[in-house]
């Protein structure tokens, strides 16, 4: 089974470094662009049989781009939803603390969002029920970045500093091979 995962595209508070986990937000033209972009990917792979995608606004636009090329089944999955980085939610990128809260595993992030160790579980059963599900399909995740670093995990060991420094361009694209659970570009 192999399983590609991507970030949304660019938003205009990605640009602007502003910490962007529960809020809604559309992609800008810069998004729009990479998500054409990924569509044109996805169309020369061929293969992709269905689309686990966020529910939030710039996930699902994404998606649908994907789609209006692709045509590609998409189902929704609010456990790919991106990490609730609470009292840092809309705050500059660089606010004390923000990142060393990332990497303190049972820390709720900004005091009232999730901590690391609860993203990864809800992103975890995600991965293995999408495993046990879609075993015969190959399958596309369209998330977002906090999600796409614990998925990495999920398929290959990181240390700590591996993880707080690993970092998922937008609507990038990695292969893994659920057979063998690890990534393979």
């Amino acid at each position: 089974m192999k399983i590609y995962m991507t970030r949304h595209g660019q938003t205009e508070y990605n640009k602007q470094e502003i910490i962007l986990g529960t809020t809604e937000v559309l992609l800008d033209a810069e998004g729009e662009r990479q998500a054409e972009e990924l569509a044109k990917k996805v169309a020369d792979i061929g293969n992709i049989d269905i689309m686990i995608v966020s529910p939030m606004k710039r996930t699902m636009q994404t998606a649908g781009i994907v789609v209006e090329k692709c045509g590609i089944e998409l189902v929704a999955d609010e456990r790919l939803r991106e990490w609730d980085y609470g009292g840092f939610e809309g705050k500059s990128r660089f606010t004390e603390g923000f990142a060393e809260n990332k990497v303190n595993f049972g820390v709720r992030m900004g005091k009232n969002g999730e901590s690391l160790l609860q993203l990864a579980h809800r992103v975890y059963s995600a991965l293995d029920d999408i495993i046990e599900k879609y075993h015969d399909k190959t399958v596309l995740i369209v998330t977002h970045g906090g999600v796409c670093r614990v998925i990495e995990t999920y398929f290959n060991d990181m240390t700590t500093e591996s993880f707080s420094n690993w970092f998922m361009d937008y609507c990038g694209l990695i292969e893994y091979d659920a057979d063998r659970q690890e990534g393979i570009s």
